[in-house]
């Protein structure tokens, strides 16, 4: 069975394979850790499971897989449904998973994943609005080419399981002016996952 070494509810780069997992209802042992102040110590602490001393990290059958994106691939070697059965959706997913994960700087500089809490920003900076807009066009896009629920079609999977954090900083900052009627429903819908409800409140 995967073991998936997280930090809920703090842990914006865990949350997505976890969720993932859970979306889909893949077996998987959730194995909870927690942020240390010291951070030496928490180095230390991690290194014990994972080789960067970071999470999130998966543990299988004598493999260890860091990094959100390289759980996520691994994982879809066995369960095919982490990407849509689509060709072209399996494309557009990947190429904005891969935008998530490398990019958006700013949002996560300037709105820390805080999905406990509700924060104002006396500003938002133009660096940070041109990423959210740039969120907002990606949503419309997959909803539009895809015609589901979700971005690359009826069911939840890998893209989406990649944007819950947007859709939790979204609802802490109060960034909703930045996106359409279309990506707002798509955002409570994120919300409102079960799975994502169990994350806030572990």
């Amino acid at each position: 069975m995967y073991q998936l070494y997280v930090s809920k509810p703090k842990s914006s780069w865990s949350l997505r394979p976890w969720i993932l997992l859970k979306e889909l209802n893949i077996p998987f042992e959730d194995k909870q850790v927690y942020y240390l102040d010291n951070l030496q110590g928490q180095r230390a602490q991690f290194a014990q499971f994972s080789p960067t001393s970071k999470i999130p990290v998966l543990h299988h059958q004598g493999s260890v897989i860091w990094d959100s994106l390289a759980i996520v691939e691994y994982i879809a070697e066995t369960y095919p449904q982490v990407w849509a059965e689509d060709k072209k959706a399996r494309a557009w997913s990947r190429s904005a998973c891969a935008e998530m994960h490398s990019g958006f700087t700013h949002l996560r500089d300037i709105c820390n994943f805080s999905p406990l809490e509700k924060i104002s920003l006396p500003q938002i900076p133009a660096e940070v609005e041109q990423e959210l807009k740039r969120i907002n066009q990606l949503w419309e896009e997959g909803l539009r080419l895809f015609g589901g629920e979700f971005l690359a079609g009826q069911c939840f999977t890998a893209v989406d399981a990649f944007f819950v954090p947007v859709a939790g900083r979204i609802q802490t900052y109060g960034l909703e002016a930045y996106f359409s009627t279309q990506a707002l429903a798509y955002q409570q819908r994120l919300l409102a996952l079960p799975s994502y409800q169990e994350w806030l409140n572990a």
